[in-house]
Order: structure tokens, then C-alpha cells, then sequence
């Protein structure tokens, strides 16, 4: 389903916020929720229909949400990285057990610390000595608290309790075991999700900065998932903002063959001035192309977001 009016534009959103707001009350609460294994389940079967629907204006919608605010960021970046995860486990073709652990894991990694990390988006200071000790420990204890939870899938408490773990890293991606390979791009999208994200302390980064900061970091298979993401998502994924060779900005609203060259939607002149309209740009067809990637934070401007996924739907229609 594309965007084709205001209605529909506010009904899909209505439908994302109420799917991040539910799993926020999952994730702050667990203790009273009855059957929660089943609820996660329900919760991810729901984010799939979601994205069946079109998966560019889901990406669209969380892009725009996750780099915008920190309010409720725990279960905004849980979302996010559950979409991530569900779509780079279709991109490698795993197994549908494994793909049900990997987004679970997602939906539920920081569990142990959902008020703490909603804590520390708007905290200006580093993490003290007491955040730092939790921080550390978060995982094995999210893997405790399901357990007790009744949660009782392997592959789900396995790449949870070792989403952090390095020892992951070690061996060919393809001949390790599944967790760990479960684990390694939960661990990248994790870092990924988190760096596009603003927090009181910093500006949320660029898409191209986050893949940058994965592909030349330290974990082995960053280079290695970072690719795989990018064919996943794009290099610019729909939602996030870019500056074009004639200094005009656009937001991305739809993929295309090709990672680097999406459809874009021109918001900006290229004195930084809002136009009257979005306008349709398909950077794989014709110039201008995309120069940069740019943070949300450089967008100052109220943009009339169902206009903009209109015009995705003309380009979706156009192919």
C-alpha cells in the first residue's frame, strides 16, 4: 500500500506509533504482562504486516522518527532495529527460526535497561560508574529476565545474551554458528540504530557516517554486514535527508535498483529555503546527484510528510 492522500498517510502513521508505543509498555513493564512471549510474537507479525504493506514508507516513517527525537528512544531504537534485522535477514535468505530469533532479540536486547537507556538519551554527562556497571552486564541479565519471563526459543536467548559478545566475530560469517552470525548483525544494527539517533549529548549522524564509522571500525564483520545492510536498505535509506550536487535538499522516499541512487524528494532550494512543493528528483536517471548524506538535525524546516510520500507512491507507480 502507498501513501495517496492525507488520510492514509495519517492512518500508517497511526498504525507505526501505536506499534512503537505498545512495545514501549511491553518493554517498561514485562513484569505485568501476561503470556509475554506470545506478545513479542504478536508484536513482530504485526511489524511485518506493516511492512508488507511498503516497506519504503515504513523505513520512511522510522527514519524520520528515530533521528528526530529522543522521547522514548528505548523503544523507538528497539523498532528500529528490529526492522533492520528482519530486512537483512531476507537480504541473506536465512532460516525462518532464525530470522524469528534475530528480530525477537532485537525487539527485546535491552530489556534489562529499558528506563536506564531512556535515561541516557537525554543525560548530558557520560554514564556514571553505577550506568556503566549496567550498561556492561545488560545482556546476560535480559537473558535472565526472559527466561523468567517464560521465554524459552535458544536462538532468540542466545543472540540476545550475545549481542556484545566480540568472540562472535571470530571465523568465516557463513561457516560460524547461527547465533553467532544472529548475534554479529544484531550487534551492527544495534550500533548502526543507535549513531542515526540524537541524544542530549550529540546530533544524531548521517546514514553514510553511521555505515562509515561500522565498515572501518573495529568488529571484523563490520565491513562484511555493513554491506549487506547497505543492500538491504540503501546507502541513503528512506527517511533520511541528503544534499545534492547543486546544493539542493532532498529526503530519500524510495529505493531503487541500485543502493546509491534512490528517489528522492527535493525540499530545499539550494539557499537552504523551503519550496512551496516537494519535488520528484530520481537521482539514478539524471543530475543532480546525491553529494552527501546530512544529519536530520540540518533540516530545520516543518515538511508536509504526506505530500512527500505521494510522491513516492507516483514513483512506485512509474517504476
Amino acid at each position: 500500500m502507498t501513501v495517496q492522500s492525507e488520510n492514509e498517510y495519517e492512518d500508517l502513521l497511526g498504525l507505526w506509533s501505536d506499534l512503537e508505543s505498545g512495545l514501549g509498555v511491553l518493554l517498561a513493564s514485562p513484569n505485568s504482562i501476561q503470556e509475554f512471549e506470545k506478545r513479542i510474537r504478536q508484536y513482530d507479525r504485526w511489524m511485518q504486516d506493516l511492512l508488507r504493506r511498503d516497506t519504503d514508507v515504513g523505513l520512511y516513517l522510522l527514519f524520520q522518527l528515530a533521528s528526530s527525537s529522543s522521547v522514548g528512544y528505548s523503544a523507538s531504537h528497539a523498532l528500529v532495529c528490529a526492522v533492520l534485522s528482519h530486512l537483512i535477514g531476507n537480504e541473506l535468505g536465512i532460516a525462518p527460526e532464525e530470522r524469528e530469533g534475530l528480530v525477537n532479540a532485537a525487539l527485546t536486547m535491552n530489556i534489562a535497561m529499558t528506563a536506564l537507556q531512556d535515561e541516557l538519551a537525554q543525560q548530558l554527562e557520560r554514564p556514571n560508574a553505577r550506568q556503566a556497571d549496567a550498561i556492561r552486564s545488560h545482556a546476560v541479565r535480559g537473558q535472565e529476565m526472559l527466561m523468567q519471563l517464560g521465554v524459552s526459543n535458544p536462538v532468540w536467548l542466545d543472540t540476545l545474551r550475545r549481542h556484545h559478545d566480540d568472540s562472535t566475530s571470530k571465523g568465516e560469517f557463513q561457516a560460524i554458528a547461527p547465533t553467532n552470525r544472529l548475534a554479529q548483525v544484531l550487534r551492527v544494527v544495534d550500533r548502526y540504530a543507535a549513531m542515526i539517533s540524537p541524544r542530549k549529548s550529540r546530533e544524531g549522524c548521517s546514514s553514510t557516517d553511521s555505515l562509515r564509522s561500522i565498515i572501518s571500525g573495529s568488529d571484523p564483520k563490520g565491513d562484511e554486514i555493513g554491506h549487506i545492510l547497505v543492500r538491504a536498505v540503501g546507502l541513503c535509506p528512506p527517511g533520511t535527508f541528503v544534499k545534492l550536487d547543486d546544493q539542493q535538499v532532498a529526503v530519500v522516499i524510495r529505493r531503487s535498483q541500485h543502493a546509491n541512487r534512490p528517489f528522492v524528494a527535493i525540499v530545499l532550494d539550494e539557499d537552504g529555503v523551503r519550496l512551496k512543493a516537494p519535488r520528484l528528483h530520481r537521482t539514478a536517471n539524471s543530475n543532480p546527484g546525491i553529494r552527501s548524506a546530512l544529519s536530520a538535525s540540518t533540516v530545520n524546516e516543518r515538511l508536509n510528510h504526506h505530500l512527500i510520500l505521494q510522491l513516492g507512491a507516483y514513483a512506485a507507480q512509474q517504476g
